[in-house]
Parts: structure tokens; C-alpha cells; sequence
């Protein structure tokens, strides 16, 4: 059984055994969560150094893209929380269709608990938030505490996963994605500005281009990327905020394979077949045209084996975790501390940020479920007690990334925006170290 094994390892270059550490780092699930930590740490200190001011007029620096007179001209944080942070968004619609279709939000039975979860998760922290800042010029921030950052909350539970059922990690993501729907749907509805009908107009028509192509087969993701684009833009100038194109764009994308798995097997069988008779057994530098038109062929029935929904998620996914999540909490998450610290964070926006997060998400959580289950409308997942279902209450008070982009949408620049930030963090903070303890006592049973 080793032998075989050996059989199918390839050798592996220089450079291949210099990058495998790093690719090892960037497979295990806490890394994307401990880059957004770093990230969000080096803007805390960054913003609060002897060179804040260097921080503040980097994000501030503006670009200019296009050429005559079609050009957009933008400061680099409003090009990272509105261009980048809608291919986040992309990915985001994407997890969502791919969970409603084939995942734990496919069927009312597996998704009535994680549904009642996310529902109690969303009305209770803004709720409190609300009685907090009711009649206060930051009412305005109640969606704030609402959504989950799956990226950290997945990496605190990675690192505590000993003893942990599948089926716990499979609730927190569940919860996670629609958490992210609800907080998609608050921007859409509460988030927006005066609209601009003729741009509205023009988002609509490319997105029923995008419609159409879906329905008469076109299956190239980058034509797709290219019209989402051109929504993008118009729901930019329309007063909707650009980042919901890239949700709707998910929408569009065909989730359906072109070779299922059966006929998937009989032609690679078939395919490798022609490969070994096309040539002589043994090393060759270069195959022969009857080899490469097979590798070709097999080159082929893998991509159509995977939707284009399946083959634009695998490409953007490291992007968006590694790359433009450090880069929108590098931008967003420096908060210039006042001389009284404390009074902002004891503010009623930061004061209702932390006690959403901290206990709002908890407490509704839990309180939905149970009522729930007590009335028979739903089940405990398969193998799960209510303790880690605690503990997972706790690890979904982890607002970051997604409180964040609302935090911004609620306020201009200033007092209000950076108390929100203040609470974003302390309150993920707290959630985040309760959760953790609470996982480590059910793993070691103490």
C-alpha cells in the first residue's frame, strides 16, 4: 500500500519544496482568521503611531482609472471597500447558491436550525443595539452588530476542533452564510441612498443579460465577470451600493456540470486508455500528438465536470481570504484613539456595538433555537448536544469584516464611525476568547 502511494506522489522541484510549507499555511483554516487578526492589529497600531498621519493619507491617496472622458476617479479605501470588497461579495452569493443547492441550506429539515439560529442571531443584537442608541445620532449603526465573520470564527474553531463533531463546524458555517444573506439584505434595503433611475436601469439590463446568457447555455466565467463588472459600475452611479453586484452576479453563474459523475468516469476510463496506446510506456520529455490531443481530452472532462459556479469559487476564494479581507481590515480597522479611550468605547454606539456582539448574538441565538426545539419547529443537528451549540453562539458575536463594511455605510468619517470600530473589536474580541474557552472546556471535558 505504500509502494502505491510512492507510485502516485510526482518528484517535486526546488522551488515546489520551497513553496510547500507556505501552501500547507495557506490550507489550514485558521490562517485566513490569523491574517485578518494581523491585519486589523497593524491598522490599530499604525493608526495610534508616530506615523498615523502617513496611515490616514495612504488610504486617501486617489485613483483614476479608464481614459477621455470615461474615467473613475476614487480615494484607495473607498476602491478597496467598493471595488473589492464586491468580488468578496461575489464569493459570498456563491457559498450561499452553492449551500442552497447542494449544501446544509438545501432542504427545510437541515436548514430550519441554523435558519432559526441566524434569525435570533440578527433580530436580538439589533435590538439591543437599537435600546441603546434610540433618539442617539448613532442609531443609525443597529445592522452593525448583525453578521458572523466566518473567516475567524472557523479559525478559533479549528483551533480547538479536537473532540469537536463535523456537524458543530457545519452549524457554525450554515449560520455563518446566512448571516452573511441577512447583512446583504439589510445593506440592500436600509444602506442605500437617492437613486439614480437611469443607472438603476442600466444594473438591471446587464443583469438580465447575465439572465439570459445563463438561460441559452453561455458557461465561460469570465464573460459573466466582464457583465458584472458593467453592473457594478451602474450600480455605483445608482445609489445602490456597487457591492451587491457582486451577489446578484453569483445568482447568474451556471451551477450545473456538463458530465455528471458517471459519464465522468467512463471517459477519463476511455481517455486513458487512448493515452497508453498512443505512445510507448516510459519517461518522455514531450508527448506525441496522439498523447497530447488525449491529455487535451482529459484536460476537458475535468473542467466540465466542475461547474463554472464551482471553478470561479476555487479561483477567488484565497483571494478574498488572503488578500482583499488583510487589505479592507488593513484599511478599515484603524481607529485613532481619543484621549479618553474609554468614554468612546462607553458610548452608546460603542457601548451597543460590544453588547450585540457580546451578548445580543448569544443570547438570541440560543433563545431562538430553544424556543424552537420546545415547540417542535426544528432539531438539534445529528450528534449534537446544546453545549457546543453555546459555544458556537459565542463565536458567532465575531462581527469584523461584515460589521465593518456596515459600519462604514452607517457613518462618515469621524467620532461615530471610529466608536464603532472600537466596539467591532472589542466586542469580536470577547466573543471570540469566550468561545475559545468554552470549546477548550468541552474538549477537554473539564
Amino acid at each position: 500500500m505504500a509502494e502505491s502511494r510512492r507510485l502516485i506522489i510526482l518528484p517535486k522541484t526546488p522551488v515546489e519544496r520551497f513553496v510547500q510549507p507556505f501552501n500547507y499555511f495557506f490550507q489550514v483554516e485558521s490562517a485566513g482568521g490569523l491574517l485578518l487578526l494581523t491585519a486589523a492589529l497593524v491598522a490599530l497600531i499604525w493608526s495610534n503611531s508616530p506615523w498615523a498621519v502617513a496611515y490616514q493619507d495612504l488610504w486617501h491617496i486617489k485613483l483614476t482609472i479608464g481614459f477621455g472622458d470615461w474615467q473613475l476617479s476614487k480615494f484607495l479605501y473607498l476602491w478597496i471597500n467598493d471595488a473589492l470588497m464586491a468580488v468578496f461579495f461575489l464569493v459570498v452569493g456563491l457559498e450561499i447558491k452553492r449551500e442552497l443547492l447542494v449544501g446544509e441550506l438545501n432542504s427545510l429539515k437541515k436548514a430550519s436550525f441554523p435558519l432559526t439560529a441566524a434569525l435570533g442571531g440578527m433580530v436580538v443584537p439589533a435590538a439591543l443595539f437599537t435600546m441603546l442608541n434610540i433618539g442617539t445620532p448613532g442609531e443609525s449603526g443597529w445592522g452593525i452588530p448583525m453578521a458572523t465573520d466566518i473567516a475567524f470564527a472557523l479559525g478559533i474553531l479549528s483551533l480547538v476542533a479536537r473532540g469537536v463533531p463535523v456537524s458543530v463546524k457545519i452549524f457554525l458555517t450554515a449560520l455563518a452564510i446566512i448571516d452573511d444573506l441577512g447583512a446583504v439584505m439589510v445593506i440592500a434595503l436600509f444602506y442605500t441612498g437617492d437613486l439614480h433611475i437611469p443607472s438603476l436601469i442600466g444594473a438591471g439590463s446587464a443583469m438580465l443579460v447575465l439572465i439570459l446568457m445563463n438561460r441559452v447555455g453561455v458557461r465561460n466565467p469570465s464573460i459573466y465577470f466582464l457583465i458584472g463588472m458593467i453592473m457594478w459600475f451602474a450600480l455605483l452611479k445608482s445609489g445602490v451600493h456597487a457591492t451587491l453586484a457582486g451577489v446578484l452576479l453569483a445568482t447568474t453563474i451556471p451551477a450545473r456540470t456538463r458530465l455528471n459523475s458517471t459519464d465522468f468516469s467512463s471517459s477519463i476510463d476511455k481517455l486513458i486508455g487512448y493515452f497508453r496506446k498512443a505512445g510507448n510506456e516510459g519517461s518522455h520529455v514531450i508527448p506525441n500528438a496522439d498523447q497530447n490531443a488525449g491529455l487535451v481530452a482529459i484536460e476537458t472532462a475535468a473542467r466540465e465536470s466542475q461547474s463554472p459556479m464551482q471553478r470561479m469559487e476555487n479561483r477567488l476564494h484565497p483571494w478574498v481570504v488572503f488578500v482583499i479581507m488583510p487589505v479592507f481590515a488593513l484599511a478599515n480597522a484603524g481607529v485613532a484613539l481619543p484621549s479618553d479611550p474609554i468614554g468612546m468605547v462607553l458610548s452608546p454606539t460603542g457601548l451597543g456595538v460590544i453588547a450585540g456582539l457580546f451578548i445580543g448574538k448569544p443570547v438570541g441565538i440560543l433563545l431562538f433555537t430553544w424556543v424552537a426545539v420546545r415547540l417542535g419547529w426544528t432539531q438539534l443537528p445529528d450528534g449534537v448536544t446544546w453545549a457546543p451549540i453555546v459555544a458556537v453562539s459565542f463565536l458567532a458575536g465575531i462581527g469584523f469584516t461584515m460589521s465593518l463594511f456596515i459600519g462604514n455605510l452607517a457613518f462618515p468619517e469621524g467620532y461615530l464611525l471610529d466608536a464603532a470600530k472600537a466596539g467591532i473589536l472589542i466586542g469580536s474580541l470577547l466573543s471570540g476568547l469566550a468561545g475559545w474557552f468554552l470549546f477548550r472546556r468541552i474538549s477537554t471535558g473539564k
